[in-house]
């Protein structure tokens, strides 16, 4: 694991910090257009040397200290890391705080749509996929194998789209709010109206958050189901005498669930769920958007802070997954 974050997180610093355009290029921009003013202990630039920007020599020697970009990359890259040591991802370039409070504020979002949107795509589609397998063949199976083809058809935004058109009050009917995450007299409702309230907000964003995952795994879950079927242990257990309920749910689940666990390993990854054409199309302000706006304002603290969080919690998904395999699946011995 540890190899592995150390190379992500080395790969990633490099390529951000060589590519054109950083943080102390933006500023100079700002500067030359009158946007940012003056920077603190740089002077007026009154009969200083001035680079082909029309910046004085000493404003740009002092936004490259300000930014750190006064010091090769790999010594940069080295006080990151020391910092990291710490847990400290040093201070957003745009907001001005602590990447942690930043990441923090845009947190709750996608941590509500992540979490949800997860579990209730395995709660759904478990045993969707197990009545798929039992009625394989059926006038059921064909029909919901269309539907959730054509819905996997439809990219997630697109459908958020259409869901704004024809029930948000785009053209048509207007049953669901867009944007936010409550209504403004959540906090007069009892607690009942604010939980009605919250699942209002939700519906539609979460069909199109679930949309894609929803179709592939009602099918990966029906098709291992009707792999685990033909096998030998599933035919001596028929010979036995015993019911197809007991067939399906004691023996064939178990072994069908199998290639489910690797999904597994996508749990703590969840709550940094983050879609940006769909917090754009709903208006929600989550770390999707933020991680967007991080690359073109080239925040490296943040966009840093983000890959590192992210790897360390896939890599420790990973991990919860093979311990899971174990106790799935007693024939796997890491030993």
């Amino acid at each position: 694991m540890i190899p592995t974050l150390f190379g992500v997180t080395l790969v990633v610093f490099f390529i951000i910090n060589l590519a054109p355009g950083g943080p102390v290029e933006q500023k100079i921009q700002q500067l030359r257009f009158g946007g940012m003013g003056q920077v603190s202990g740089s002077g007026n630039g009154t009969g200083s040397e001035t680079s082909e920007t029309g910046i004085s020599k000493e404003v740009i020697e002092a936004l490259k200290k300000q930014y750190g970009f006064d010091k090769p990359v790999h010594v940069r890259y080295w006080i990151w890391l020391k910092n990291l040591a710490r847990l400290d991802f040093g201070e957003s370039f745009t907001h001005e705080e602590p990447v942690l409070d930043v990441v923090a504020s845009k947190f709750p979002v996608s941590l509500q749509f992540g979490v949800v949107s997860f579990v209730l795509t395995y709660l759904i589609c478990i045993p969707f996929g197990i009545i798929k397998a039992i009625y394989h063949g059926s006038k059921f199976d064909l029909w919901t194998t269309v539907l959730l083809t054509i819905l996997y058809s439809i990219p997630g935004f697109m459908l958020g789209v259409l869901l704004i058109v024809y029930f948000a009050g785009g053209s048509f009917v207007e049953w669901f709010p867009v944007g936010e995450l409550y209504s403004d007299n959540y906090e007069d409702l009892t607690l009942l109206g604010q939980i009605l309230d919250r699942i209002h907000h939700f519906i539609l964003p979460l069909i199109s958050y679930m949309i894609g995952s929803f179709t592939v795994l009602t099918m990966l879950m029906k098709n291992t189901i009707l792999d685990e079927i033909k096998k030998d242990y599933i035919r001596t257990a028929r010979a036995k005498g015993l019911s197809e309920k007991v067939v399906h749910l004691k023996h064939c689940l178990r072994n069908a669930l199998i290639p489910i666990v690797t999904g597994l390993a996508d749990f703590l990854t969840v709550f940094f769920a983050g879609s940006l054409l769909l917090e754009l199309i709903f208006n929600l302000d989550g770390m999707g958007l933020m991680g967007y706006k991080a690359v073109l304002e080239r925040d490296y603290n943040v966009v840093m802070g983000l890959i590192f969080v992210q790897s360390v919690l896939m890599l420790v998904g990973r991990l919860i997954s093979d311990v899971i395999y174990v106790v799935v699946d007693p024939r796997i011995d890491f030993s």
